[in-house]
């Protein structure tokens, strides 16, 4: 394999087969997102973790993932991208074993901890190894829609299979699953992959990672609170004391000599607008999980379990939409136009679900099947974007900063619409509810099992009526950001070629120059 896409060769059966090998660590980082979901009340039962200590069992792995993936993607172009994943495939592969066999709260929290470090540096390593060994723009615009849809499949698969093995076994279960695939990867990965890494990577900035990790933490840390608690003065320092570093590090990548993040990456034609454009994507798609969700348990009454199944349904399409979005742009029609359609196709879910009733579980389904069909037929087109435009010697730092614009997307997108749904909720709850039927819906109904008689029938039905109502409140606001979003790419993405092949050989200095 040629690395000099001036003259791309294109992928065998060798590729194909190792872009086989790369999905298995993406399938299990992506789904270790949503493992849990089944687990926990084992996990409690066995483990007696306090109330702060459950939470953190939860977000350690997100937050630790968020906060090195520029880290590390850094680190990939330095070492070797090749390197950096069977160092991380190890890693997974340890904390999960250890994650299985956590015999306290605290040990459970660390094994979770490092489950997020060697995430961090599988996703960036996986995407980076599709550029370097598919350097056709149409093969790799194949790769990246097939990477697409397993990272975006992963997330749904996760919870489904946490009910299954924990229906059956026992709440390690859901990490032992990692083992097999994680042996595979580095039994097959030294045999197929192949190494690559920036020739003159420069000095490596050490002091950009407490100043990256500073930034994105207290961020991503802030905006899931919200989402949870509502708004507070700490969360909402939390998020400034993160800009205020966000801030330090853009300066710091503007005048190091070797900077992590090249401030150059961001002049490669389309890769800038990539980044925006991805973060508005995941922005639309996380704000309606929040709803959704609880919608199919806490209004229509389903279980955990249940809710994962149908929750299964509306991806089966998701499959058809990224191989679609390839095919409109490999045929002729503009990239602009085909991202454009997709937040557009987006909006239309969001349109669904702002006419949902409390007994609509068929239209919040294929609302949840649009929106999801056109993110992922608009950001396939956005990675390939990105992924062309920048430099293959910074594949794998493109593939972190794509990645952590996504972690920020989705956290906004649940903070933002999760408090305008909260805000409609409180609004439209009758006000002579008990005062924590006003915080959520699971208070409400909580609250509704313990009155007598018709009153907790008549609480729990005003409730549901409240929360649904708040989730259109909520939708109209996510299909104006999608609009938005459509018209941006149309203005952003007008001059960017069907095939871009800015992503040249071409290498920055260490100066990022």
């Amino acid at each position: 394999m040629t690395t000099n896409p001036n003259s791309p060769v294109r992928a065998g059966r060798r590729e194909w087969t190792a872009l086989g090998v790369l999905m298995l660590p993406l399938l299990l980082v992506s789904m270790d997102v949503s493992v849990l979901y089944f687990a926990i009340p084992q996990i409690s039962a066995d483990l007696e973790p306090t109330g702060t200590q459950q939470l953190w069992i939860f977000d350690i792995y997100a937050f630790v993932l968020a906060g090195l993936l520029m880290t590390m993607g850094a680190l990939g172009d330095r070492i070797g991208r090749r390197k950096l994943l069977l160092i991380g495939a190890a890693a997974f592969g340890a904390a999960s074993l250890a994650a299985a066999y956590a015999d306290s709260a605290e040990a459970l929290i660390a094994a979770r901890a490092v489950l997020g470090i060697g995430g961090a540096t599988l996703m960036p390593s996986t995407l980076a190894l599709v550029r370097t060994m598919f350097t056709d723009p149409a093969q790799r615009a194949k790769a990246i829609a097939l990477w697409s849809g397993v990272m975006t499949g992963g997330v749904a698969l996760g919870s489904v299979m946490s009910g299954v093995l924990v229906e059956y076994f026992w709440w390690g279960s859901v990490f032992l699953v990692n083992l097999p695939a994680m042996a595979l990867l580095l039994v097959l990965g030294p045999i197929l992959l192949p190494e690559s890494r920036n020739p003159a990577p420069g000095r490596f900035d050490r002091l950009s990672v407490p100043l990256s990790m500073a930034a994105v933490l207290p961020v991503i840390y802030g905006l899931k609170e919200i989402t949870s608690d509502g708004w507070n003065v700490r969360y909402v320092v939390s998020i400034t004391v993160g800009l205020l570093f966000a801030a330090l590090f853009v300066h710091r990548q503007r005048t190091s000599a070797s900077p992590m993040i090249p401030p150059a990456l961001f002049r490669g034609r389309g890769f800038g607008p990539a980044v925006v454009l991805n973060l508005l994507a995941l922005f639309g798609m996380m704000g309606s999980a929040f709803f959704t969700t609880q919608y199919i348990q806490s209004v229509l009454g389903k279980s955990a379990m249940e809710a994962a199944l149908w929750a299964l349904l509306p991806s089966l399409p998701i499959g058809m939409a990224a191989p679609l979005a390839t095919w409109l742009v490999q045929k002729g029609v503009a990239r602009a136009t085909v991202v454009a359609a997709g937040f557009t196709i987006s909006a239309s879910g969001y349109g669904l679900l702002a006419v949902a009733g409390t007994e609509s579980m068929w239209l919040v389904l294929a609302a949840c099947g649009v929106l999801a069909c056109g993110v992922v037929m608009a950001t396939t087109q956005i990675m390939d974007l990105a992924m062309g435009a920048a430099p293959v010697d910074r594949a794998a730092t493109a593939s972190s900063l794509m990645e952590t614009g996504a972690e920020f997307g989705g956290a906004l997108g649940m903070a933002v619409l999760g408090s305008i749904g909260t805000a409609v909720y409180r609004h439209e709850i009758p006000a002579s509810a008990p005062a924590p039927a006003h915080e959520t819906l699971g208070a409400a109904l909580a609250v509704a099992d313990q009155l007598p008689g018709r009153a907790g029938d008549v609480l729990a039905a005003a409730a549901r009526e409240a929360f649904t109502t708040g989730m259109r409140g909520a939708a109209l606001a996510g299909a104006v950001t999608l609009l938005a979003a459509a018209v941006l790419a149309v203005v952003m993405l007008r001059r960017v070629p069907a095939h871009d092949n800015a992503g040249r050989a071409d290498r920055l200095s260490p100066s990022g120059v």
